[in-house]
């Protein structure tokens, strides 16, 4: 039988900034998350795992499935005015480390790199650290995917390294991962470089 999770890591919080508000995924979310899909832009790209508008509906299945056998705490994602902008999750849930995954992240085009983006890792992240407790938060994409990579740099998580062979990518294919990480000691020092980035956002015209 398995271990049943502590209260925290059983059901994904709510979580509001000024520019981004995560809410857990909810069925009644699919019409928002088609719209957000635009079209299917994000799907062509091959090397990642972002479902098409048509595909939601068995895309949300998955999710509750693992939901349920605890495996991972998934969220919707509006931006400052309500719209479903996109979808993230904790993922590899690891109370006993403490230790949790953040991925499976799309974005609707118009609020890429925007503060809807940097809001959301820090409110994932802060949750993760000061909340859950965590010691360490990980990452990971496909070796192809050069403009995650970039990103989660830009939080300034470290590379540990790359698992060849490790997962596949949506088309089947063998995919290399890219594993990244931020350990509790140098939370701070991230916290500190996204309020800084998400400051630059609000002054921004």
């Amino acid at each position: 039988m398995a271990t049943e999770l502590p209260r925290d890591w059983q059901s994904p919080p709510r979580l509001e900034g000024r520019h981004a508000r995560l809410e857990p995924l909810l069925r009644e979310h699919a019409d928002g998350l088609r719209a957000a899909l635009d079209g299917d832009a994000l799907a062509g790209l091959w090397y990642t795992n972002v479902p098409r508008a048509a595909e939601v509906d068995a895309y949300l299945d998955g999710v509750f499935a693992s939901q349920a056998q605890g495996r991972i705490l998934p969220f919707a994602i509006r931006d400052a005015v309500g719209d479903i902008v996109g979808s993230t999750r904790f993922y590899d849930l690891e109370p006993t480390v403490p230790r949790v995954s953040i991925g499976y992240t799309w974005y609707a085009p118009r609020v890429q790199r925007t503060g809807v983006n940097t809001e959301t890792k820090l409110m994932l992240l802060t949750h993760a650290f000061e909340t859950l407790g965590c010691i360490s938060v990980v990452f990971e994409t496909s070796w192809f995917n050069q403009r995650s990579r970039a990103a989660i740099a830009r939080l300034g998580a470290k590379q540990d390294g790359v698992l060849r062979n490790h997962r596949r990518h949506a088309d089947g294919s063998p995919r290399d991962t890219v594993i990244f990480s931020i350990l509790d000691n140098e939370w701070p020092a991230v916290k500190r470089n996204l309020l800084s980035r998400l400051a630059q956002h609000e002054s921004s015209p």
